[in-house]
């Protein structure tokens, strides 16, 4: 039987890569075959690109170039690690996909979104589609806050290329993400992310476990 593609979005300081990791302990706990992944990233080749597209030193890479090389990331991550997973019966669980392509290309950086759509269709295909997207929702300045704290706490300044953004690019990118949540509500659910971790980890497993059932 074919696995389900579960991707996590939301904008910088919304907690979904927490979140990640403790549905993917719960579901393990359950006897499933989970897959925890991320992008940008998640093969040897795609930590490479992060590399380039998280490092706060490169100020000058251009909006394109910064749009196709999520692109090559998330070909490669396909080929590599989320198909075969889900062909084997796994549930992927992957921190960020398409959408934060156009959320963050698209209604962030204002590449146009169709462009984005057939760059991604190319990349992806009808099989590597989520079943279920989580969107981590939290005021942008609220979000950015936590996400310095984090950063600043945890030694990730050398991943803080989007977190060094002006407040504005990030309250675009949060009702870019909206926008994609009211096109698609049965794939997209929105959760509150700004109560405690043990309470949106209850919602979470509520959604997610659902939808596990259907």
């Amino acid at each position: 039987m074919r696995g389900t593609f579960v991707t996590f979005e939301g904008i910088e300081g919304s907690g979904k890569s927490t979140q990640i990791v403790l549905l993917a302990n719960h579901l393990k706990t359950t006897g499933m075959q989970v897959v925890l992944t991320r992008e940008p990233g998640g093969t040897p080749i795609g930590d490479q690109v992060r590399r380039i597209l998280l490092n706060p030193e490169h100020t000058a890479l251009d909006p394109t170039a910064e749009l196709l090389l999520y692109a090559a990331s998330r070909a490669q991550h396909l080929h590599e690690v989320i198909l075969p997973a889900l062909d084997r019966g796994a549930v992927v669980l992957c921190d960020r996909f398409s959408d934060a392509t156009l959320a963050y290309q698209g209604y962030g950086r204002g590449l146009d979104i169709e462009m984005i759509r057939a760059l991604d269709r190319i990349v992806t295909m009808p099989e590597a589609r989520p079943s279920l997207t989580l969107l981590f929702d939290i005021d942008a300045a609220s979000g950015i806050a936590r996400a310095h704290s984090r950063n600043a706490s945890q030694g990730l300044l050398a991943e803080a290329r989007f977190e060094n953004e002006e407040l504005a690019f990030h309250e675009r990118v949060r009702q870019g993400y909206l926008v994609l949540s009211r096109q698609e509500p049965d794939r997209i659910r929105i959760v509150d992310a700004s109560p405690s971790p043990g309470e949106v980890h209850a919602l979470v497993r509520a959604i997610v476990d659902k939808r596990l059932r259907s």
